[in-house]
């Protein structure tokens, strides 16, 4: 369980990015996989779920959920859809209080934010399609314009992990040269890309107030899942660790 120092002293916001580790899954997804998305057993993503709020002291009814497609969509939940069981999109916002947004991931980024003037929460999926496609601008422009928004860039792909092609590099540098500072060479048909960096430099871009968690998922195997590491190693499926923040009810604070 890792924290924000910048989010941890609101008190009207409970938070945590979640470890790999205290779940009930087993083999390629031990332990705490909490992708509902992945092919392990239903019953023990279930499990896992109430594992997580357990430890944030939630129920787990109001544990928002997406269904992540690497989109640029963001959904703000409101009284009328927070019941709804089915948010397709990459973000989600409320000012709604005693809700939690979760966010699973194994490499993209895991993004968590709270706007301490208005005392709304969101929570983002970047991966770099995601990203690249304006994920981030699009789930700031659900905030009101007076936001004083704080958020953590969580674990996720290293720059020396996150090997990519130079097809990939192109898709970067045809929407702007100055992305070229995100990427370095490796070799003549290779360089690796810093994604942490061009997630955190738009967030900084938008005035948010940030601060990270700053773990490379595709090394640290002890303690994250990773899409990159399991493909690499040949495994069928990946697990994917969860992300939460919570809005707790103002009147009893």
């Amino acid at each position: 369980m890792f924290f924000s120092k910048k989010l941890k002293k609101f008190k009207h916001v409970k938070h945590c990015f979640f470890s790999k580790k205290g779940g009930f899954s087993s083999g390629i997804y031990r332990s705490l996989n909490c992708g509902r998305g992945s092919k392990d057993s239903k019953k023990k993503i279930r499990k896992n779920l109430q594992v997580v709020c357990g430890k944030m002291k939630i129920n787990r009814k109001n544990l928002l959920l997406m269904h992540q497609t690497h989109s640029n969509k963001v959904i703000v939940i409101n009284k009328k859809n927070r019941n709804s069981k089915n948010f397709k999109s990459d973000a989600l916002v409320t000012g709604l209080e005693n809700l939690a947004l979760g966010v699973v991931t194994a490499d993209c980024v895991p993004i968590l934010l709270y706007d301490v003037k208005n005392k709304v929460i969101g929570c983002i999926h970047a991966g770099w399609r995601g990203a690249i496609n304006k994920i981030i601008e699009n789930t700031l422009k659900q905030f009101k314009p007076n936001s004083e928004i704080y958020a953590c860039v969580g674990p996720c792909i290293g720059k020396k992990s996150y090997e990519v092609n130079l097809k990939f590099y192109k898709n970067f540098i045809v929407k702007s040269n100055k992305n070229k500072i995100y990427f370095s060479k490796k070799n003549k048909e290779k360089k690796f890309f810093n994604l942490r960096k061009y997630v955190s430099d738009k967030l900084v871009s938008l005035k948010v107030k940030l601060d990270h968690i700053n773990f490379d998922t595709f090394s640290e195997k002890s303690k994250f899942f990773s899409y990159r590491r399991s493909f690499k190693l040949k495994e069928k499926d990946y697990g994917r660790c969860i992300s939460v923040i919570y809005l707790s009810k103002f009147s009893q604070n």
